[in-house]
């Protein structure tokens, strides 16, 4: 190691005419210092017969000195070298005697410090110092120079950065301070081993293995978990106040648990780590909401539920046993809860919390003492938000807003649902059936019955019974699939209602079918049952088209909700392309059968159907009997001839 001042009348090459002291130890390991000059950039070359030397040499090289010290004025203090680290403390005259090859130092002023690391060539029969060789390249630059004065006090008592970490991210820290210095986070303030002091302490990571030096630094990896507190401290084992402060904070709640499932209807999400003998469990809504619970066990009735909520004072969280559907049958237990915390972000709730996994209370008949987690078996969750919480007076306006339909079990150990086995084949089966019987026959079975008559027989009547049948039976073959994705018949989204509606409407018509008073006699009027059977099947069927329609959308609304699809939206425009099209085609055939219309009465009357085959006198068009009339009686016409050649 070299380490001096450079002329201070150069501004470039500030190592020739630099006086520089040299630093380094013997094979023995015995530190040494001797003062340089330094006359050319190459090692020291000697000449013998001129007594002259040239490059980086030792002050006595130039005045081939026996007596070295008139030259050589520098003297070492101490050094040591550990793990590759070398420290070599030494001593000299700011202004020596030697005016030839050392520099004065004015402590007042600044001054340019050069230095420089490499190798050294160790003493032979020719030489008795060492040589050092060159100290740099391309690759690594081991040299520099800095400016500074001697003078000034440096102020080595620093402030310790306060750190900032978040919950569930590694934070690495490099260890290279020596081995007297061990890092470890703990509880304490002060640091430097609180049970030195007969104080207590929580550490968190670090500790007498946590320590070693540049040239072989030693990683420490950290992870704050969702247990740790909002401050600890950086400290060093052996000595105190060498840290400060690291503040935790929360990131990214996915991170923070090994494992997480989405809970019925996709609303709530509910997060574990499981330990030994104790579970660590979180929840946080999809929806903005008051509050925020979830349950063990199969239903809302008998179960175990945990209430967080949010209010002027701060964050809560209640624990309570259910036997029934009314407020009076919500009982407040008290559980060995740890670690409780709920908050609300922009109406987001989410809880946390950590309990053992079976209670520490033997069962004396408190409903807490039941309470028992088996991870080997299905942990049936199930949850619920509302607008508001509170944990005296409950009553109505306690009650849940929004609930799931079906508990999920959730495998504790395998961090999985059995949900999770994955029912979007079952919805696709589901959609693609109803979307064909909604989008497909049931329409194209109306439209036959509206434009195909004009077809000789009873060939529209036929396509228009199949169709309307085939319609029906996949709508009922496709109702289960919906049944079994949601594991019940719930009535609880817009879609189920919709469908439903449909689904009633669709069966009602064939059952209208078999009812259907017979049709007039040719040229006699429809009776008011036959009048009153056509206004109800139109209207029935073309009620039914719509709300089948509007539960396809509906459908498709609820699918990416419900499961996050990521072609939803495509598959709505489609939809939207789909009956965009058929709509124009129908207003098409519809102005074709209009002009027809006009064509056959002499007028442009609409009606709604072909008067040419029996079946298909059209009982609701207004023009029906001023048709039939003008079909029915014959008129006498007059010719009269007269001849041409008059």
């Amino acid at each position: 190691m070299a380490f001096g001042w450079a002329n201070p009348n150069k501004t470039k090459e500030l190592m020739t005419g630099a006086d520089v002291t040299v630093a380094g130890f013997t094979e023995e390991g015995m530190p040494f210092v001797d003062d340089y000059f330094i006359t050319d950039y190459s090692e020291c070359k000697l000449n013998s017969k001129e007594g002259t030397a040239i490059g980086v040499c030792p002050d006595v090289a130039y005045e081939n000195s026996k007596d070295g010290l008139m030259v050589n004025n520098t003297r070492l203090v101490y050094g040591h070298r550990r793990d590759g680290v070398s420290l070599v403390m030494f001593r000299k005259p700011l202004n020596s005697t030697d005016e030839k090859y050392d520099l004065p130092v004015n402590p007042t002023e600044e001054m340019r410090v050069i230095w420089a690391l490499g190798k050294l060539k160790p003493p032979d029969e020719a030489r008795s110092y060492f040589l050092p060789q060159y100290h740099g390249s391309s690759e690594k630059v081991t040299y520099g120079h800095l400016v500074l004065i001697v003078s000034e006090k440096v102020n080595a008592c620093f402030e310790a950065p306060v750190l900032r970490v978040e919950r569930g991210v590694p934070v690495k820290f490099s260890l290279q301070a020596g081995h007297d210095v061990a890092l470890y986070i703990t509880s304490d303030s002060l640091g430097g081993n609180a049970t030195l002091r007969n104080a207590t302490e929580t550490i968190y990571s670090g500790g007498p293995e946590a320590e070693r030096v540049i040239a072989s630094p030693h990683e420490l990896i950290w992870v704050p978990d969702r247990n740790t507190p909002d401050q600890v401290y950086y400290q060093s084992l052996y000595q105190q106040k060498m840290g400060w402060k690291v503040q935790v904070v929360d990131g990214d709640i996915s991170v923070m648990y090994n494992n997480s499932v989405l809970l019925d209807d996709q609303q709530v999400t509910f997060f574990w780590t499981l330990s030994e003998d104790s579970i660590t469990i979180a929840a946080r809504s999809m929806k903005k909401s008051g509050y925020l619970a979830i349950g063990l066990g199969s239903g809302m009735v008998n179960s175990y539920a945990y209430v967080g909520w949010i209010d002027d004072s701060g964050g809560h969280l209640n624990t309570y046993w259910i036997d029934g559907k009314h407020p009076s049958n919500l009982h407040s237990t008290n559980e060995n809860l740890t670690h409780v915390r709920c908050r609300s972000e922009n109406g987001i709730v989410t809880l946390e919390f950590e309990r053992p996994l079976r209670p520490s209370c033997n069962d004396n008949g408190k409903p807490e003492c039941k309470n028992i987690i088996d991870p080997t078996t299905p942990l049936k969750v199930i949850w619920a938000m509302g607008s508001k919480w509170t944990d005296k007076h409950l009553g109505e306006t306690n009650m849940h807003t929004l609930t799931s339909q079906r508990p999920v079990p959730v495998l504790l150990i395998q961090g999985s649902s059995e949900a999770e086995q994955g029912l979007q084949p079952v919805l696709a089966v589901h959609g693609f059936m109803m979307f064909l019987a909604w989008g497909i026959l049931l329409p194209g079975g109306i439209l036959a019955a509206r434009f195909l008559k004009h077809v000789k027989g009873d060939g529209w009547f036929r396509i228009h019974i199949y169709l309307q049948y085939s319609g029906l039976a996949i709508i009922l073959l496709g109702l289960p699939f919906a049944v079994a994705e949601l594991q019940g018949f719930y009535v609880s989204s817009l879609h189920v209602k919709f469908g439903i509606v449909a689904i009633i409407f669709a069966c009602v018509q064939p059952m209208n079918a078999y009812l259907r008073p017979e049709k007039p006699a040719k040229g006699e009027d429809a009776s008011s049952k036959r009048l009153i059977w056509e206004y109800f099947h139109v209207i029935v069927g073309r009620g039914a088209i719509v709300v089948g329609i509007a539960a396809l959308f509906t459908g498709m609304k609820h699918l990416g909700e419900r499961y996050g699809a990521e072609n939803v939206h495509e598959l709505s425009w489609a939809l939207v392309i789909w009956f965009s099209v058929t709509a124009l085609i129908v207003i098409y055939l519809e102005y074709r059968e209009r002009q027809q219309r006009g064509r056959l009465l002499g007028g442009n009357d609409w009606v709604l159907g072909n008067v040419e085959e029996e079946d298909s006198d059209d009982l609701l068009s207004p023009n029906r009997d001023f048709a039939q009339k003008r079909s029915d009686s014959p008129e006498v016409m007059e010719v009269q001839l007269e001849p041409l050649n008059r």
